[in-house]
């Protein structure tokens, strides 16, 4: 079941979801978007807490959380 989407084309790979995720469970991806940034990703659904902690920081308003 996916809690976290992030849209990796609007994501400029600022790391501040990254940062906030309270389990850790946020990091950057090895590959590039269009844009050129490594993306937000997220290394194991099933650890997410639906907090929204990752959601509330992105400046690019490219993550959406799901409970």
């Amino acid at each position: 079941m996916e809690r976290v989407r992030i849209d990796v084309e609007r994501c400029k790979g600022c790391g501040l979801c990254k940062e906030f995720c309270p389990k850790g469970i946020i990091s950057l991806a090895g590959y590039f978007n269009r844009m050129g940034y490594h993306p937000a990703t997220v290394s194991d659904q099933e650890k997410c807490t639906s907090c929204a902690a990752c959601a509330r920081m992105c400046p690019d308003v490219a993550i959406e959380v799901y409970r």
